[in-house]
């Protein structure tokens, strides 16, 4: 059993959490000033359901293109199954109000195969304006700015739409968009700069969240999904917490997801499964390791995705003839060789720790038991 303290300063000012992990985890300490929301967005109203929206129209594998409408109608059908209500705007409505400030998490990582789809962060944005959130309420965000340029969202989305980057690249020289008063503090590797702080957009800007990632496989996490996408997506610094063939993700991607204000304002999942990488993830460089999932997750809870998503990578590297994404063995590892690991899937280049997904369920983040996880799966022609 994980055990967690909890220290409280005086009113006013940050509070202070100290996770005591397993015992070859550092310490972690968390500093915000944002207290819990009473229903917090994650695991939010659903925990442990998942609605699977899936069609075999909906991209054209021989091209990797998608089918607006065959996708808006999976929108639709995802919605309106997840929260039982019979129109799309109601649907919506269930999350967002007009004077909300909305953040969509993409992922953009996955530069040029695999990233949040034009045509699923079109359809929040208009369904969000659909129900009365002005267009200039609506951020786009990610960390990178050179990763938000290749994508180049702006011509798939209306005018005055917000994208919104924290730092040009992932170099780690420009702070000026994170928020110095949020944090996480610990030392891996004992590296200069000990602190991931999160984005000033998501502390001091936005007051809800959706969170669009991909089906991807990771070198270090097993897998990136919900938890991974918020929670490494958000914060600055991060990349340290894996090198050297060891991954600290095990506990960490929980820890920020489970932060303040991220955690209450990330009220809705939605994973893009138009496309996905089976190896060689985060990035898809290269379609040798695309596939076509052909689906939408819907829910609230992004545990009890991610751990679908789990056996999902894990299916399709196994039909690959690829090592699984838990495989521990020394004689898999290839310590940071990413020629090697891309060349070969049966090559890590560090110890995965799919485990973060569990690990994120202890600190009441979503389900995690595959038996008490409902699924809901409807098809669209």
């Amino acid at each position: 059993m994980h055990r967690r303290s909890f220290v409280r300063l005086l009113a006013g000012t940050p509070f202070l959490r100290d996770f005591q992990l397993r015992s070859d985890i550092p310490a972690l300490r968390v500093v915000s000033g944002y207290p819990a929301s009473a229903k917090p967005g994650m695991p939010g109203p659903y925990p442990g359901r998942v609605v699977s929206i899936r069609s075999d129209t909906c991209v054209d594998t021989s091209t990797g293109a998608a089918n607006d409408e065959v996708v808006r109608e999976m929108m639709a059908r995802g919605m309106r199954t997840l929260t039982g209500a019979g129109t799309t705007a109601d649907a919506w409505r269930r999350f967002f109000e007009p004077s909300d400030i909305v953040g969509i998490k993409v992922n953009c990582g996955g530069y040029p195969h695999c990233v949040s789809a034009y045509e699923i962060v079109a359809d929040v944005v208009r369904q969000l304006m659909g129900i009365g959130v002005p267009v200039s309420h609506i951020y786009v965000y990610e960390r990178f700015q050179d990763q938000m340029n290749e994508v180049n969202y702006a011509p798939h989305l209306p005018e005055g739409v917000q994208i919104v980057a924290a730092e040009r690249a992932n170099r780690n020289v420009d702070n000026s968009g994170y928020d110095p008063a949020t944090y996480l503090e610990a030392d891996f590797f004992g590296e200069d700069d000990t602190r991931s702080n999160m984005m000033r957009l998501v502390s001091r800007v936005l007051t809800k969240i959706v969170n669009i990632p991909n089906m991807k496989d990771h070198g270090a996490t097993g897998v990136t999904g919900c938890l991974k996408n918020i929670a490494y997506g958000s914060f600055s610094n991060v990349a340290r917490t894996h090198q050297r063939g060891k991954s600290h993700t095990y506990s960490v991607v929980g820890a920020l997801a489970a932060m303040e204000p991220l955690r209450s304002r990330t009220v809705l999942q939605i994973m893009d499964g138009l496309r996905g990488v089976w190896h060689g993830g985060p990035f898809a460089r290269t379609t040798r390791y695309v596939f076509y999932p052909r689906q939408i997750m819907f829910g609230t809870d992004p545990v009890a995705i991610d751990r679908l998503l789990l056996d999902i990578i894990e299916k399709e590297r196994r039909a690959r003839g690829a090592i699984s994404i838990w495989d521990r063995s020394p004689g898999s590892l290839r310590m940071d060789d990413t020629r090697a690991r891309d060349a070969d899937p049966n090559v890590n280049i560090i110890i995965r720790e799919p485990g973060h997904v569990e690990y994120a369920s202890t600190l009441g983040l979503g389900v995690y038991d595959r038996a008490r996880i409902v699924i809901k799966d409807v098809d669209v022609p």
